[in-house]
């Protein structure tokens, strides 16, 4: 298992002070309850295990944020100042493109570029994989129009963002994630699921399991081609914008210059510390619970990309105001299972035999379509 600390969940024997004192505190203050689930709307479902289990962990409810957030709306309501965008994105995109591509130059064409290959590769790792993991979180903020209030501005700054990954990605993650947010677990729906083929190949191998992590860059984008869906207006513009910047960079880098970029972008989402956080957010470590934050010290430098649960509650605030969610609502989050090392992360997904690809939830639409059902009616007299 992996280092998953935290005060005991309700199933277990014994209940810290602390836990003690927050129930103490809900039953004082009754708030709705959304469904079977509330307040923390765990499952009871339990996890896909490789060679156990032949398919994925099924549930037949929604999905568990939308009902989470309306929960923790109902006892705090002053979450709401916490929404809204934050000014230092666009300057920390500025930055770090600016630096990829002085990297980018220095390697292809300036001072280091007749220097051993092996230097590049290993800054490709330490600094470029590193930024590339920021910069994910960038196009994510991008995507959830948190960087300016003006939906065009976001665009136009995950563009920024996407000359420094050789890959056209920015608009294709808007697309899709905001899909994976509407229908978090739903077959056909969810382009954050692995496919079929991936679990099951891979199982609990390690030695597949680490490959299927290197190869992850691969993996997230096939996922999305897979889903045959035509490419919209602002993902043609993204190709258009990608390859020109990449003939620039080639243009004026050289291809070593060109090289150092892409093998930043695979290290950065591949087998790499920050990439860990792709395994942490919806792989079931824990029966009955599909999403996962991480609470470590790599969220300063990564813009607190591991407070998924948060993030997945209140889509509408930006990354550096998800601590203080957690702080305003304590109880919701810090009964849940939680990561605190994404290098641990990878270790136990990998050498683990109870974890692998198949570590994810799935339902049915109609199931997903039916939960939401409840919330409507329940919000609906609670107006009444």
């Amino acid at each position: 298992m992996t280092q998953l600390p935290r005060t005991p969940l309700p199933h277990t024997l014994e209940k810290s002070l602390a836990a003690q004192k927050d129930e103490a505190v809900a039953l004082a203050t009754p708030e709705p309850a959304y469904d079977v689930r509330h307040p923390l709307y765990l499952g009871e479902w339990p996890k896909s295990v490789p060679y156990m289990h032949h398919d994925i962990a099924r549930d037949d409810m929604d999905e568990p944020h939308l009902k989470r957030k309306h929960a923790i709306l109902d006892k705090y309501p002053e979450v709401k100042q916490l929404y809204g965008v934050e000014w230092r994105t666009k300057y920390i995109t500025i930055a770090l493109v600016s630096l990829q591509v002085a990297l980018a130059y220095t390697f292809g064409a300036g001072y280091l570029r007749d220097a051993h290959w092996g230097w590049m590769v290993a800054a490709a790792y330490v600094v470029g994989g590193t930024v590339t993991g920021i910069y994910g979180v960038l196009i994510h903020e991008c995507a959830h129009n948190l960087a300016f209030k003006t939906p065009l501005f976001n665009r136009m700054l995950g563009l920024i963002v996407n000359i420094g990954i050789v890959f056209p990605i920015a608009s294709s993650f808007r697309r899709y994630h905001l899909e994976h947010h509407t229908f978090q677990g739903v077959h056909g729906k969810d382009p954050d699921l692995p496919l079929d083929a991936e679990w099951k190949l891979i199982k609990g191998n390690k030695f597949l399991k680490f490959l299927w992590v290197f190869c992850y860059p691969f993996l997230y984008v096939f996922r999305g081609a897979a889903m045959m869906k035509s490419p919209q207006t602002w993902e043609l513009i993204n190709w258009a914008w990608t390859i020109s910047t990449d003939l620039a960079v080639f243009n004026y880098c050289g291809p070593r210059g060109l090289l150092y970029l892409f093998l930043s972008l695979w290290f950065g989402y591949g087998f790499h510390p920050a990439a860990a956080h792709f395994i942490q957010e919806h792989y079931t470590f824990e029966p009955g619970q599909e999403t996962y934050s991480y609470y470590g010290s790599l969220n300063v430098p990564f813009m607190n990309i591991g407070l998924h649960n948060e993030h997945h509650d209140f889509t509408k605030i930006a990354w550096s105001k998800l601590p203080a969610l957690r702080a305003t609502a304590p109880e919701f989050y810090n009964e849940l299972a939680y990561h605190t090392s994404w290098v641990r992360v990878i270790y136990d997904f990998i050498m683990k035999d109870d974890l692998g690809p198949q570590s994810r939830l799935g339902r049915q639409f109609e199931d997903h379509l039916a939960g939401r059902a409840t919330i409507k009616a329940a919000r609906k007299a609670k107006r009444d």
